[in-house]
């Protein structure tokens, strides 16, 4: 596609309307300046200057699909807590639709606190009570959808492994947007190992996809194409998911896309720096699902993905990416 055509494409995201199911978190950020160790144990002193919260985890990828204009629903859960009630304002703040936000009384907000000082992360601290998804959640959930995928383009499944997502729910969402036909994109987790059968593409990074194959990874440096285990991965997880697509991130490596009845494609990195992963995979996902529901072709819209993962992994923090960082990396 020319430079003209992408562009164009781009433009057009801000048609779409996307779901984004999964893994609800509130990400904190503390930043500050290391200038000595701790008296008390040999540890940094980290001396604050400022806060900030961001949607987390599935809401992530929504905050990655908003700049472009897209209208962007998310499912979830939250708890009835001081935490629940931050993340709703960064989610508005954000232009994410809450509506279909369930609030549990029994949940605790997952939140993920990092402290940060000279642009290196010192420690991160969690909050979370993994449960499994109560069948009246489900139920929920599964009825959140149906009031909107009448008017949807796309749906992302986002797992972080944290109740939320299982094979029942899996069935019924892949079930309701068949009968819609909307495209159903993953993010998978392989700490919890899921039939995706009837989604059009899973997208794990390579560690995850060497996991879910049962394949040791014996490397990685060798070229993509010349990698014989990660071929050979690409092929059992085709047939095993029996997906359209896997699209398998490799860090500094790049992107390598298998297909139904095609051959794998891979594609080069476009990070020129690299200051902070955290969120590229989110990026990742976005930004693949948007170029698919608008009509490109999966070698096109693998491109895009790596080249926005790219932008997104040389700023610091779970950075989002914008319509105008996309259209300067398409330029560039």
């Amino acid at each position: 596609m020319s430079e003209q055509g992408i562009e164009s494409l781009i433009e057009s995201f801000g048609k779409l309307r996307l779901v984004v199911i999964g893994d609800v978190m509130l990400d904190r950020f503390i930043w500050g300046n290391v200038t000595r160790i701790s008296p008390e144990a040999p540890v940094p002193v980290v001396e604050v200057t400022r806060e900030s919260v961001y949607p987390g985890g599935a809401a992530n990828v929504a905050r990655n699909i908003t700049p472009f204009g897209s209208k962007t629903e998310l499912i979830g859960l939250v708890g009835a807590d001081s935490e629940g009630e931050v993340l709703a304002g960064a989610l508005k703040e954000n232009n994410i639709g809450i509506e279909h936000l369930l609030v549990e009384e029994s949940f605790s907000t997952i939140t993920k606190t990092r402290v940060v000082a000279q642009h290196q992360q010192v420690v991160r601290i969690d909050r979370e009570r993994k449960q499994a998804l109560t069948d009246e959640a489900r139920a929920q959930v599964l009825n959140q959808l149906r009031d909107v995928v009448g008017e949807v383009d796309g749906i992302i499944i986002e797992d972080y492994g944290k109740g939320l997502i299982d094979d029942e729910l899996v069935r019924e969402v892949v079930d309701i947007a068949s009968a819609g036909n909307v495209i159903v994109t993953v993010d998978p987790n392989p700490k919890n190992p899921i039939d995706w059968k009837g989604v059009s593409t899973v997208k794990p990074n390579r560690s995850e996809a060497f996991h879910e194959a049962g394949m040791a990874d014996r490397g990685g440096h060798l070229p993509p194409l010349e990698d014989d285990d990660l071929l050979e991965v690409g092929s059992r997880l085709m047939k095993r998911w029996e997906s359209q697509y896997v699209l398998i991130t490799l860090g500094e490596q790049g992107m390598i896309l298998f297909s139904d009845g095609g051959e794998p494609y891979h594609i080069p990195t476009r990070a020129r720096e690299v200051f902070d992963v955290s969120g590229a995979g989110d990026t990742a996902i976005a930004v693949f699902t948007m170029a698919l529901c608008a009509g490109a072709d999966a070698l096109t819209a693998a491109d895009l993905s790596n080249r926005a993962s790219g932008v997104v992994v040389g700023k610091l923090g779970t950075a989002e990416i914008t319509k105008e960082d996309l259209l300067k990396a398409v330029a560039s």
